[in-house]
């Protein structure tokens, strides 16, 4: 199965909210969703959070119609957010989640439907809402060699790949769009 953008319904970033978590590494799928966001020419209304605790906005166009979504839990508390797409008629397999992947080297981007959280705890509470058959761009992280996991996916991009990430950022708006 390959992925098409025309079958998705809604795209959720995931991150912690809050502007000091922005750089990190765990925010990568927030930074994607802004991106598009301005590519788009919509705005986030940070004022509006819903009641299942997200900010939405969606993007209308004349080939697919998006629901973008971050969650404003923390990332182990991701997966509420999707009760609400579930009352929509929206299915799993009709959901894009952007997240950070360790197992692949800084920038690297793929696609993946189905599958475990790889430790992940954010797909992890995903799963455990709607289970794991939906879909789901990798941003790779790079997993440290020394460093422990939970502090490095807390830590901002190193100063190097901090210079690189808008291009890798722009490559990941880019693939999703042209799927």
């Amino acid at each position: 199965m390959d992925f098409n953008i025309k079958n998705i319904k809604a795209i959720i970033g995931l991150g912690n909210p809050g502007l000091k978590y922005y750089k990190n590494r765990h925010n990568i799928g927030f930074r994607i969703l802004d991106k598009i966001a301005q590519d788009y020419g919509v705005n986030w209304n940070v004022a509006d959070i819903q009641e299942d605790a997200k900010i939405t906005v969606s993007i209308n166009q004349e080939n697919f119609n998006i629901i973008l979504i971050k969650p404003q839990t923390f990332m182990n508390d991701s997966g509420k957010v999707l009760s609400g797409l579930q009352k929509k008629g929206i299915k799993p397999e009709n959901i894009l989640v952007v997240h950070d992947e360790l197992e692949k080297p800084f920038g690297n981007i793929s696609f993946k439907y189905d599958g475990s959280a790889r430790g992940h705890n954010g797909l992890r509470s995903i799963i455990s809402f709607v289970g794991a058959g939906f879909w789901r761009l990798r941003f790779g992280i790079s997993r440290p060699e020394d460093a422990d996991v939970a502090n490095y996916v807390l830590a901002n991009f190193s100063q190097e790949e901090e210079s690189k990430i808008n291009l890798f950022i722009e490559q990941a708006v880019i693939k999703i769009f042209q799927a």
